[in-house]
């Protein structure tokens, strides 16, 4: 890496965290909180990943890779001991329960599309769907949530119908925030693996299809064919992982990984 130009890395640098500091800034962080978390990450990630011969990464080369004093480090690495308080959420229950209510059999009829469900009763009601994917979060609760999102609706029978696949909360919701941060980490995850990919640790897909030259007129067209065409491959994708996922009960560190794709609309001004 000693070859890389400065100037570049820098622009690069201010690339990418533009987005991120309209996104910090948008929630109300400043930047002297950022550069708290900053420096926290930094030896967070020099700690773990710099390492001689697998060994942990000692204070002093710590300090020499990150340009952090040996104290301040220190100090970090104690606060990084502590446990991290993350807020929980609901959004990984009610994509569960949708995601199940659309690929369970027990609630799907004969062309394999989600049952409309009565809101009480057995374990083909709505309330049997929560007890079998919403965790402890109570039916009328998740009812009311995934209506209020247009997720789920009435029919005129009085029986709940599926509208979404996936929850998707409205943003600044603090779930939404925690979501937005664990999609900046796949794709900056995706971007460092590929920078040291070799051999024998092979690139990983990473692809983009842009122009400069579209009418503005055409943005409203682009968006509805990405929303369909984006939405059916997605959909394509959750099934495949879906009847790739480990029926075997395996513990933490047992050779399972977390695998998926992302996808999302770009738009912006031609620079």
């Amino acid at each position: 890496m000693e070859n890389i130009d400065q100037a570049a890395l820098r622009h690069a640098c201010r690339t990418l965290l533009k987005p991120i500091a309209g996104f910090l800034m948008k929630c109300g962080m400043t930047t002297r909180e950022f550069n708290e978390v900053a420096k926290s990450v930094f030896v967070e990630v020099a700690s773990e990943d710099y390492g001689i011969k697998g060994r942990p990464t000692n204070i002093s080369r710590v300090s020499l890779l990150t340009g952090i004093s040996r104290k301040e480090i220190k100090r970090q690495r104690e606060l990084l001991a502590q446990p991290e308080i993350i807020p929980e959420g609901k959004t990984t229950d009610a994509t569960r329960l949708l995601s199940g209510w659309h690929q369970d059999p027990d609630y799907l009829d004969r062309l394999g599309q989600p049952l409309p469900l009565t809101v009480d009763g057995n374990d083909t009601s709505f309330a049997g769907l929560c007890r079998r994917y919403a965790g402890d979060i109570p039916a009328t609760t998740m009812m009311k949530e995934l209506k209020r999102i247009g997720a789920v609706e009435l029919d005129i029978d009085g029986n709940l119908v599926a509208r979404h696949r996936y929850y998707m909360p409205i943003q600044f919701d603090q779930q939404w925030i925690m979501n937005a941060g664990s999609t900046f980490a796949d794709l900056g995850d995706n971007i460092n693996h590929n920078l040291i990919s070799d051999a024998d640790n092979p690139s990983r897909f990473l692809g983009r299809a842009t122009e400069e030259n579209i009418d503005a007129s055409a943005i409203p067209e682009f968006e509805k064919f990405i929303e369909k065409h984006g939405q059916d491959f997605l959909e394509r994708i959750d099934d495949w992982l879906a009847a790739h996922r480990n029926k075997k009960s395996v513990p933490p560190g047992g050779g399972q990984v977390r695998l998926g794709t992302g996808l999302f609309l770009i738009k912006g001004k031609v620079k």
